[in-house]
């Protein structure tokens, strides 16, 4: 696929992200999530975990998270877990096996009490993504890879397409995207072992969130990921903002 096949966004059913997902959940696993809000709020007192700063709001990012579920398979990476979003809500609604990747030891610290006090199945690892994907236990070990909110689209491929097997799904939440950024994106993937699937819209036509799948079809080069801060620094095929 080359830059000019980038596929036009489509809309995802609106029940992925509708307000009723969580109510949705049996009562067991409710009950997990606003355990996991309430715990989040405590913590999030004395570490910076969130910018929310209600139940209702982490709520919001619980909904958020959920709606990546469908295209999601065990076990997976999420890069940046900071306060557990969107790994946390995912493993709790799907049980799905997986590896929280996060450089800051008092987040790490917050991530590991809630996988211990809920028992999920997921390992944490203080690392940086650039580190994850240089680590012979981590690369090429994953069938899915998430990441919210952690860098430029062309950087976040470079930092979770290392993680997954060949035929993984980097399943990237992102908000607004412009087409420089798109491009660029379709042009790393190539240059990653990996092709744009999809680029589903979330939600109604206003709403900017979208889900981005990507899929790796041949092994990622050994140069890559490059050393730490070098992704985000100097994403592959991009100039963040440049001219358009």
């Amino acid at each position: 696929m080359s830059a000019g096949d980038a596929v036009a966004p489509e809309l995802a059913p609106e029940s992925y992200a509708a307000p009723g997902a969580i109510d949705a959940l049996s009562p067991a696993l409710r009950t997990k999530i606003e355990r996991f809000a309430d715990l989040l709020l405590e913590r999030n007192a004395s570490v910076n975990l969130t910018a929310a700063r209600s139940r209702e709001a982490i709520f919001e990012h619980v909904r958020d998270s959920l709606t990546i579920a469908p295209y999601l398979s065990e076990p997976f990476a999420d890069i940046g877990s900071g306060g557990g979003f969107p790994a946390i809500p995912l493993a709790i609604a799907t049980g799905y096996r997986g590896a929280l990747i996060e450089a800051v030891a008092k987040k790490a610290r917050f991530l590991d009490e809630v996988v211990r006090e809920f028992g999920l199945p997921l390992d944490v690892r203080i690392l940086r993504a650039e580190d994850a994907g240089r680590d012979p236990n981590l690369r090429d070990a994953f069938a899915s890879a998430t990441a919210r909110a952690v860098a430029s689209l062309p950087a976040v491929l470079e930092l979770t397409l290392p993680l997954l097997k060949v035929g993984g799904l980097a399943v990237l939440q992102r908000g607004r995207l412009e087409d420089r950024e798109r491009t660029a994106a379709v042009d790393a993937a190539l240059v990653l072992g990996a092709v744009v699937e999809r680029e589903i819209r979330i939600g109604t036509d206003e709403d900017e969130r979208r889900v981005v799948l990507v899929r790796k079809v041949s092994a990622t080069g050994p140069r890559f990921p490059r050393r730490a801060g070098i992704p985000a620094k100097r994403p592959l095929c991009y100039e963040p903002g440049g001219d358009d």
